[in-house]
């Protein structure tokens, strides 16, 4: 039986529950490449982060990714956090993401049209930088 976000939060006390990305296709695409090992970083832009995350997404935190019906997939735990531009990713962070051909081009074209999206895009703008690794699996998806 899968456990749900409740009972998640009953074994990880202060973990948050969400989806990566800004659509329900794109939440299912980028759980999967969690549970299977290949995404392990993400970045958010900074303006993002200080308006949303402080309180929630820290050195060792815990986090319940959701799919894009909001069921959970996985439990994550956060390994690191840095700053980086966006004119400034590598092709090792950006294959770390573990999206697409996991080239660097690739990284940039999705993280621009999703920005842009999000009205935070610019070449020189800051992203938040997590590393993380899957603690718990509750379903792969």
């Amino acid at each position: 039986m899968t456990q749900t976000v409740e009972e998640l939060k009953q074994l990880y006390p202060g973990a948050q529950a969400w989806a990566f990305g800004d659509s329900a296709e794109l939440a299912d695409t980028l759980a999967s490449l969690v549970v299977r090992g290949i995404k392990t970083a993400s970045c958010c832009s900074l303006a993002c982060y200080q308006q949303d995350a402080p309180d929630d997404v820290k050195l060792g935190s815990y986090h319940i990714i959701l799919d894009g019906r909001e069921q959970p997939v996985c439990v994550i735990r956060m390994q690191s956090l840095g700053l980086i531009r966006f004119n400034d990713m590598s092709e090792a962070l950006a294959a770390m993401e573990g999206e697409g051909d996991l080239s660097l081009a690739y990284w940039r074209k999705g993280h621009q049209d999703f920005f842009s999206r999000e009205g935070t895009f610019s070449e020189n703008m800051e992203l938040v930088f997590q590393t993380f690794r899957v603690v718990q699996v509750v379903r792969a998806n």
